[in-house]
C-alpha cells in the first residue's frame, strides 16, 4: 500500500480532455495522460484491500493493488511487469474497457473509485516510452503449428500466448490489415490505429505470422489448415448485426453501424473504400441503439458535420446511481454519458421505431416512432412494453444507423464447412474453461464462442484458450492462468 491515508486525503481526478469543439475537428485521441503528481495521488488512493474485489471484477484478473503500489513508488518497470503478467494489451483495455474493476473497487462503496483504467493506460505508455517493451520471442520452438482465424483481441491474445509457449503461430485475417474490431470497429478518437499497429509490429518481431486478405473457407482452403496445423483456434468474433426490418427497410440511408464506422476508419487512414460512401455530413442522423457502438456513431457523425444527431433506445432510461437490484460489487447498468454524448446529441429512451419513410426517389426522409411504457419485474428489470397512445410521430432524418448489437458469427464458409457444433444462440459451442469444440484439434474463443461481449473478455478468452491449446499439444502448459500463476 503506497500511502496508508491516501484514500482519505485525495479525491479522484480525471485526466485532461481536449475541449469538445476543438476535438470535433479531428479524429485523434483527445484524452491526455496524467501528469506526474496526478498519477502519484491517484495510485495513492488504492487501499490495498484485504480482499481486492477489483481483481475479481476484472475478467483478466489484473493484479491491481500491486501495480498501483509500484506506480506510487515510481517503479515503472515493476508496475509494467505486474500488469503484463495478466494482460497482453493494456494499451487497448486502458483506452476502451468500461472498467468493471472500478465498479468493484471497495473505495467505490461510498466515494469515487480509483481510476484503475487510466493508471493501466499510463503504465503501458510509460513502459513504451522508457523502452521496457521489447520484442521477446521464445527461447525454444516446439515444432508445433497453430492457426488462428481472426485477428481481433481474442485472436491476438491467443497468438501472443501461444507464441510465448514456443509454437509457430499463423493468424488469418480476412480484412486488409490485422486488428479486427480494434482496427475497423472502434473510432480513432478512442483508439488511434498507430497504437494497434505498434502492437502488431511487436508481435511480428516476436515471430507471429499474419496473413491478411485471407478469408478461411473462401479464398483459403480449409483443408490446408486442417492438414498443416496441429491445432486451430476460431476467433472470428460475432459479426452478424441485429437488423430492424421495418416497412421501408430498403430506403437509401438505412445502414448498419459497423459499415459506417469501418468506412470512416479507412478514410482516416487514406485506405481505398470500394463501396458507396456512408456519410453523415449535413444530415439529420438517428442512431438506434444505446451501447458503445451507438456512442461511436454519434462521435463520428458529429465529426463528419451532421446537421443533428439523435440517439434512441427502446429500453427505459437507466438509473444514475446503484439501486437495491444493483448492489456493490456487481457491475451496475447505469446511465452512461460518453465523450461522444458530451460533444452533442439528443437522447431519448423508451422509444420504439415503427417505419422508415422514404421519398419518391427511395431516399430515407423520416423515421416513424412511438413512445412506450415498460412493466418492471420484482428484480427491477423491464419485461414488457406497451405503446403510449397519441405519441406516434415522424422525425425527419436522412441517415439511420442501426447499432443494436450482434447476433452470432458468420456461418457461411468457415463454420458450415468445418462442421463444428453451435449452441442455441448460434455461437460456436465450446465449454467455458475448456474452449474445445466437438472437433478435438479445433478450439474457439472470444465473441465467436461467448457471443457479443467486451474487448477485455475477448483478451481473457484468447489467453485461456491458448493455455488449453498448449495443454492439448504438449500435455501440460506453463502459460499463466487468470491470476498470473503458471500451471505446471
Amino acid at each position: 500500500m503506497g500511502k496508508v491515508t491516501g484514500f482519505l486525503e485525495y479525491e479522484r481526478t480525471a485526466p485532461v480532455k481536449e475541449d469538445a469543439k476543438t476535438r470535433l475537428t479531428h479524429y485523434d485521441e483527445f484524452v491526455h495522460l496524467y501528469h506526474a503528481d496526478q498519477i502519484n495521488k491517484e495510485a495513492a488512493r488504492c487501499m490495498d484491500c484485504g480482499i481486492p474485489f477489483c481483481q475479481s471484477g476484472c475478467p483478466l484478473g489484473n493484479v491491481i493493488p500491486e501495480f498501483n503500489d509500484a506506480v506510487y513508488s515510481g517503479d515503472w518497470e515493476q508496475a509494467t511487469a505486474i500488469l503484463l503478467s495478466t494482460n497482453n494489451f493494456p494499451e487497448f483495455t486502458g483506452r476502451i474497457c468500461p472498467a468493471p474493476c472500478e465498479s468493484a473497487c471497495v473505495l467505490g462503496i461510498n466515494k469515487s473509485p480509483v481510476s484503475i483504467e487510466e493508471i493501466e493506460k499510463h503504465i503501458i505508455e510509460m513502459a513504451f516510452a522508457k523502452g521496457y517493451i521489447k520484442a521477446q520471442g521464445p527461447l525454444i520452438r516446439t515444432g508445433k503449428k497453430v492457426a488462428i482465424v481472426g485477428s481481433g483481441p481474442a485472436g491476438l491474445a491467443a497468438a501472443a500466448q501461444l507464441n510465448k509457449a514456443g509454437h509457430e503461430v499463423t493468424v488469418y485475417e480476412r480484412d486488409d490489415t490485422p486488428g479486427g474490431l480494434l482496427n475497423y470497429g472502434i473510432p480513432d478518437f478512442k483508439l488511434q490505429k498507430d497504437i494497434v499497429t505498434r502492437r502488431i509490429s511487436l508481435m511480428e518481431k516476436e515471430g507471429v505470422i499474419f496473413k491478411c486478405n485471407s478469408n478461411v473457407g473462401v479464398n483459403v482452403e480449409l483443408n490446408t489448415l486442417l492438414r498443416e496445423f496441429q491445432s486451430i483456434i476460431l476467433a472470428g468474433g460475432s459479426t452478424i448485426p441485429r437488423d430492424l426490418n421495418l416497412s421501408g427497410r430498403d430506403a437509401k440511408g438505412v445502414h448498419y453501424a459497423m459499415d459506417f464506422l469501418k468506412q470512416q476508419n479507412k478514410r482516416v487512414r487514406n485506405f481505398n473504400i470500394d463501396q458507396e460512401a456512408i456519410l453523415a455530413t449535413g444530415k439529420d442522423v438517428i442512431v438506434i441503439g444505446g451501447g458503445d457502438t451507438g456512442s461511436d456513431c454519434i462521435g463520428t457523425s458529429n465529426r463528419q458535420g451532421a446537421k443533428s444527431v439523435t440517439q434512441f433506445e427502446i429500453m427505459p432510461m437507466p438509473s444514475q446511481a446503484r439501486t437495491s437490484n444493483m448492489p456493490w460489487p456487481t457491475y451496475p447498468m447505469l446511465l452512461k454519458v460518453t465523450s461522444s454524448h458530451e460533444e452533442g446529441c439528443n437522447r431519448a429512451w423508451a422509444v420504439n421505431s415503427k417505419e422508415y419513410i422514404k421519398d419518391e426517389q427511395g431516399n430515407l426522409k423520416a423515421l416513424k416512432i412511438v413512445d412506450v411504457k415498460w412493466d418492471i419485474d420484482a428484480n427491477g428489470r423491464p419485461v414488457n412494453f406497451t405503446e403510449i397512445e397519441g405519441t406516434t410521430r415522424e422525425l425527419p432524418c436522412q441517415l439511420v444507423l442501426l447499432a443494436m448489437g450482434f447476433l452470432h458469427p458468420q456461418k457461411e464458409g468457415l463454420i458450415e464447412n468445418l462442421g463444428v457444433e453451435l449452441d442455441n444462440r448460434g455461437n460456436v459451442k465450446a465449454e467455458e474453461g475448456k474452449y474445445q469444440t466437438n472437433i478435438a484439434k479445433i478450439f474457439a474463443a472470444g465473441d465467436m464462442r461467448r457471443g457479443q461481449s467486451l474487448v477485455v473478455w475477448a483478451i481473457s478468452e484468447g489467453r485461456e484458450a491458448a493455455r488449453k491449446v498448449d495443454e492439448y499439444l504438449m500435455g501440460f502448459s506453463k502459460l499463466s492462468s487468470k491470476d498470473g500463476i503458471p500451471y505446471a
